[in-house]
């Protein structure tokens, strides 16, 4: 599903942010990507949603080489990939149902399309009730769910989570993190981009730690360990 083959990217004048990584995540996984901050972890993720550009080496996403991808591919790629950050990134001046159908709304979907896609995604969240609500009427946690269900509205392969838990009280972050696992059961493969020990250790899932830009371990069980 997702394969970097000797990824390396640079900044200048000599910065290394990720240092020859070579790794595979199959299809319906759930990974957990983790280490201290600097260590490279969010430049990986912009890599694999094409914000960033490798300086060597290839990523293969469903057996698509995005390495170089165009400027006209980017979008069928993001369709194929939903992305959770943590700051949750809601118009505030918009419903919960509105949030979730703007995502639809720039790519041109119809208003039939969207009066179903939206209520489906709602409910997977568990916000089907709060929808004419705006964030600031939402908790931290509810938050993060319209943001989740914004994900989820082109009904992605992979989601990526990046910090998806790192506003949240510990009570919120595991209400998102067994939203994810949910998510990850019916087949979309999730990577969880994180340095929260207490989540990784609890998910008992797989764990690639990085460390000045390498792969320094990767557990099928694994725990956080810097």
């Amino acid at each position: 599903m997702i394969a970097f083959h000797n990824l390396t990217k640079t900044y200048p004048p000599d910065v290394v942010a990720v240092d020859s990584i070579t790794a595979q995540i199959d299809a319906g996984e759930f990974v957990s990507i983790v280490g201290r901050s600097g260590t490279g972890k969010t430049t990986l993720m912009k890599m694999l949603i094409a914000e960033e550009r490798p300086t060597s080496g290839r990523i293969m996403v469903g057996g698509w080489d995005i390495t170089n991808i165009s400027v006209a591919d980017k979008p069928i790629l993001r369709r194929q990939i939903g992305v959770v950050f943590q700051d949750f990134k809601l118009l505030p001046k918009k419903t919960v149902f509105e949030n979730v159908a703007f995502a639809l709304e720039v790519c041109g979907a119809t208003t039939d399309r969207i009066g179903t896609i939206v209520p489906q995604v709602l409910k997977i969240v568990g916000l089907e009730q709060k929808r004419d609500r705006f964030p600031r009427q939402l908790s931290g946690g509810e938050q993060q769910r319209v943001a989740i269900a914004r994900s989820l509205v082109h009904a992605p392969k992979i989601l990526v989570a990046d910090e998806p838990t790192g506003n949240l009280d510990s009570i919120h972050a595991q209400e998102i993190t067994d939203l994810l696992l949910k998510i990850n059961q019916v087949g979309t493969t999730l990577v969880l981009v994180t340095h929260n020990r207490e989540i990784v250790n609890r998910l008992k899932r797989r764990v690639i730690t990085l460390d000045g830009g390498k792969v320094v371990s990767d557990q099928k069980l694994g725990k956080y360990l810097l």
